[in-house]
């Protein structure tokens, strides 16, 4: 007989309570009930009672075993109603024609490419930063390069002209998508967001009709914008939900590694001191390069530890379409389905001392024999994410650059986690206060 999937009881409802007004997050909450309940456990909130399944096996069930019965797309949630058919909140046969359709440049022949804008953009936005007497939001920095990269490289357009009109609307968009009150109240009314839909949109559709105009004077295509628009029957419609979900799901996920990055890197300054001299001993005064990332183990395993204790998408959502059986319980058909990288990260069954930032825990001779599903930043199976080989060059280059050139220093005060479409770091009110020094 299936056992009954466990949900809180008032006490384990009190302690992830406590944890989440102590820690300022929802995820301690989500901690404390994976503490208490196990595995696996639903949540039972009016109009909310996801199951939650935590684990390398349940990973595995997820993201493999049940793809099929599980659906991407839940019509209520915000998400899906902002990037319509775009590639991360579709299932079946369109998921898999349009993912064969953008594959060829985000593929790893294509990051070499890239990798000079990288570095670029990297430039042109920290450049003003010497000048600034004041700790940075290093948050809201990391983003101005991150968004810029993203159109750069996959779209071959320039956004820095147009950033400071789009800035606000790119904003209000990660945050309509954000954990909200829609979680438990659908219907709730949104107003305010329109505009910015609107405004993003309306550049999108620009950047289409411009390239529709001038691709025949492009010999081969190898951006993303224009694989799409050269691609037959794709519509501008399809094209502006595929470019937008780069937009939203792209430049955020990036953004948050690297900010967690740097705030893990202040919180641990001789991890960081070791980064620093293998950047100097690998790539000394010259540009980062291609040729340095295979070299760079140090910064690699930074951004691995980084992504084990904050995964930007920290959970994941799917719809049950028929009834299911995990191990011992039975999912109905309709239940919200929760995977959660952030917990299976932080598991102690599986990791030593997991709260503690140690990115040598991935030296192949300490890793080897962690369990398959055990570590899951990017998903798993044939829907890993299409953007993976993209953020881990990204990741090492702009790290790579940002060490080389200045020293970072945490401001004074405790860093929380913000869930918003990522995972965020704040201090406070703001993001990620750091002082930012010209390396002598």
């Amino acid at each position: 007989m299936p056992q009954a999937i466990p949900v809180p009881d008032n006490a384990a409802a009190l302690a992830a309570l406590r944890a989440m007004i102590r820690e300022r997050s929802v995820m301690a909450g989500l901690e404390a009930f994976h503490a208490s309940l196990g595995d696996v456990f639903r949540l039972n909130l009016p109009g909310f009672a996801p199951v939650f399944l935590i684990g390398p096996a349940a990973n595995r069930f997820v993201l493999v075993t049940a793809r099929d019965q599980l659906r991407w797309r839940l019509e209520s949630d915000p998400i899906d109603r902002l990037l319509r058919d775009g590639l991360l909140v579709t299932d079946g046969v369109l998921h898999d024609e349009m993912r064969r359709v953008m594959s060829p440049a985000l593929h790893r022949q294509a990051l070499p490419g890239y990798v000079a804008q990288m570095v670029h953009f990297t430039d042109v936005i920290s450049a003003r930063w010497p000048h600034l007497d004041q700790p940075l939001d290093l948050l809201d920095e990391i983003r101005r390069i991150a968004l810029p990269i993203l159109t750069g490289t996959l779209f071959d357009v320039d956004i820095l002209p147009d950033l400071n009109t789009l800035w606000d609307a790119v904003l209000k968009l990660l945050k309509f998508i954000s954990p909200g009150a829609w979680l438990v109240w659908p219907g709730v009314p949104r107003p305010g967001y329109g505009w910015a839909q609107r405004q993003i949109d309306d550049w999108l559709y620009r950047l289409v009709r411009e390239r529709r105009a001038s691709i025949h004077a492009r010999e081969v295509c190898t951006d993303l914008l224009s694989i799409l628009v050269a691609a037959p029957g794709v519509s501008d419609d399809m094209i502006r939900d595929q470019l937008l979900t780069m937009v939203i799901a792209g430049h955020d996920t990036s953004t948050a590694m690297l900010a967690w990055t740097f705030a893990l890197l202040g919180q641990h300054p001789d991890v960081m001191a070791r980064a620093q001299a293998e950047v100097d001993a690998v790539i000394g005064a010259d540009d980062p390069g291609v040729a340095h990332l295979d070299r760079l183990d140090v910064l690699d395993r930074v951004l691995k530890e980084s992504l084990r204790l904050f995964p930007p998408a920290h959970l994941g959502n799917r719809l049950a379409v028929e009834d299911l059986e995990f191990e011992d319980y039975r999912i109905p058909a309709g239940s919200r389905v929760v995977y959660s990288p952030y917990l299976t990260h932080r598991h102690p069954v599986l990791w030593d001392d997991p709260a503690r930032f140690d990115p040598d825990r991935f030296l192949p001779e300490r890793s080897q024999d962690r369990p398959h599903y055990a570590y899951v930043p990017f998903g798993g199976g044939a829907r890993t994410c299409i953007g993976m080989p993209f953020a881990q060059v990204e990741g090492k280059i702009v790290l790579a650059r940002l060490l080389q050139r200045f020293t970072f220093a945490l401001e004074p005060g405790p860093i929380r986690v913000h869930m918003g479409a990522t995972l965020e770091p704040r201090m406070g009110g703001a993001g990620l206060r750091m002082r930012v020094r010209v390396r002598g």
